[in-house]
């Protein structure tokens, strides 16, 4: 009976282990989203220390976005737009004072799926020869980590020539990300090239692609993108399943870390799609910019040191844990300047490393690194007697104890320890077996019990010798 008892066990923990795994068949790569767990040992409560960070969003939401000119939108004066593939087909109209044939820059972050489509459109090309230049700048006012493709979606023709820069110090400066255009040749004396000729060795390098660019025979190819994913994939695989060689990089490599990290990122229009080799100057409403929407997926960078970036006051902030603080968690509280600052590591997998800030008076706080005292302020309370030991959620009493206003454990009679989760008989002369335990004394099975399980266990060998072996 018990024999059958343990398995029917084993078979439900293995199907609960199992449907864990399905339900978190990312945990092996490490998804870094709790920067630190309760656990229990003979000393008491203590934290257990992991590198965190907080999920990937859609970080279009937290941006402010800048147009140069100022005065590029269409709309002021009105004007009628012709179509690219078509100049006899003018009926598009825009007019920033009528809110059906206005196309502000927000409309570009605004929820896609709507029809007709709404996007923010330029000026015509109005003055050619002189060039359409626009810059479109997203401001975040905080460091970002990209986790997946720029894309940009266009509504008017994708553009003959384009540059994507990026910012690290919030736009004070610009570095390239890519280049896009017809002919890279002719536009920025560039080789035409494409993600897929980058190596690990060349990753890091600015390309100029010709992917992008095409005119209005591919109309229906409307995005351009940067590829974040292709570039993880030289170290993670095609699939991103060695992610650990990624993070590995990440770690150990400054140059690679801030490549995929910025404040701000400009798009640069220098010249709208044409469709053809010539300009027609007789129909300029035919030319201009016009974008549907812009993707940026990424993650408040926090060092590792946060598992949450909170908006708030049109502006983001790392909810820093690890006893750091600033806006990416870059510095040691006050107090925790025990060592010296360090970002946490994504190693080993799947809890990395917290590199937690220490206490600067290590004579008052002689405790390992990641022990946290029962009834400290760490504990989320400036009076220790305040602290939160026990509750009737997460930190319940065990054995039948009692929580006492969030204090102490009223343990039963056998029971001891923070949360009534030790015997008291282990620590008493005789171990659990002695007359004051408080456990069940063991009775020694009666002669007649004896002898009936000495019976059925000869019948069992008889049995089993009468049988042919089977293999």
């Amino acid at each position: 009976m018990r024999f059958h008892f343990a398995l029917t066990l084993q078979a439900l923990w293995t199907g609960v282990c199992q449907a864990a795994m399905q339900h978190y068949p990312a945990a092996a790569w490490g998804h870094y989203d709790v920067c630190k767990s309760q656990v229990y040992s003979d000393e008491g409560l203590s934290w257990d220390y992991m590198a965190c960070q907080p999920e990937a969003a859609d970080m279009t939401q937290y941006l402010k976005v800048t147009l140069d000119p100022p005065n590029i939108t269409c709309g002021d004066p009105p004007e009628t737009y012709c179509a690219l593939e078509n100049p006899y087909m003018c009926n598009n109209e825009c007019d920033a004072t009528t809110e059906e044939l206005a196309h502000p820059p927000g409309l570009m972050f605004d929820t896609e799926g709507r029809n007709p489509t709404t996007f923010w459109q330029s000026t015509s090309w109005k003055k050619y020869p002189k060039p359409l230049l626009v810059n479109i700048t997203l401001s975040w006012n905080k460091t970002i980590e990209l986790t997946e493709d720029i894309v940009l979606t266009f509504e008017s023709g994708r553009p003959e020539q384009m540059v994507l820069e990026k910012s690290l110090d919030y736009g004070r400066t610009w570095q390239p990300y890519q280049f896009y255009a017809t002919d890279c040749l002719d536009a920025f004396t560039m080789e035409p090239k494409t993600v897929q000729d980058l190596t690990q060795h060349t990753l890091l390098d600015i390309i100029c692609t010709e992917d992008y660019s095409r005119g209005y025979v591919w109309k229906n190819d409307k995005t351009v993108r940067f590829e974040i994913k292709d570039r993880f994939a030289l170290f993670a695989g095609p699939q991103l399943h060695n992610m650990a060689s990624l993070y590995g990089q990440l770690d150990t490599t400054k140059k690679l870390r801030d490549f995929f990290t910025i404040t701000d990122l400009r798009i640069r229009l220098l010249r709208p799609a044409t469709g053809a080799t010539m300009v027609d100057e007789n129909n300029l409403s035919r030319y201009f910019y016009a974008i549907s929407d812009i993707k940026v997926q990424g993650r408040c960078k926090c060092n590792l040191h946060a598992n949450s970036c909170v908006y708030d006051k049109e502006k983001l902030s790392c909810e820093c844990e690890h006893n750091t603080t600033g806006p990416d968690c870059g510095r040691c509280k006050r107090n925790f300047q025990g060592r010296a600052w360090s970002a946490g590591s994504y190693l080993p997998i799947p809890k990395g490393t917290a590199n937690v800030c220490e206490r600067k008076d290590k004579r008052v706080w002689a405790t390992p690194l990641n022990h946290v005292r029962p009834n400290v302020s760490s504990l989320g309370v400036a009076n220790r007697k305040e602290a939160r030991v026990c509750d009737n959620e997460l930190l319940r009493c065990q054995n039948g104890g009692t929580c006492i206003s969030n204090v102490h454990c009223n343990c039963p009679p056998g029971y001891t320890g923070l949360l009534c989760e030790k015997r008291r008989c282990e620590s008493e002369l005789g171990g659990c077996g002695g007359p004051d335990s408080g456990q069940a004394h063991l009775t020694p099975p009666s002669t007649s019990r004896l002898l009936l399980l000495l019976l059925l266990g000869s019948a069992l060998l008889r049995e089993a010798a009468c049988r042919p072996a089977v293999l």
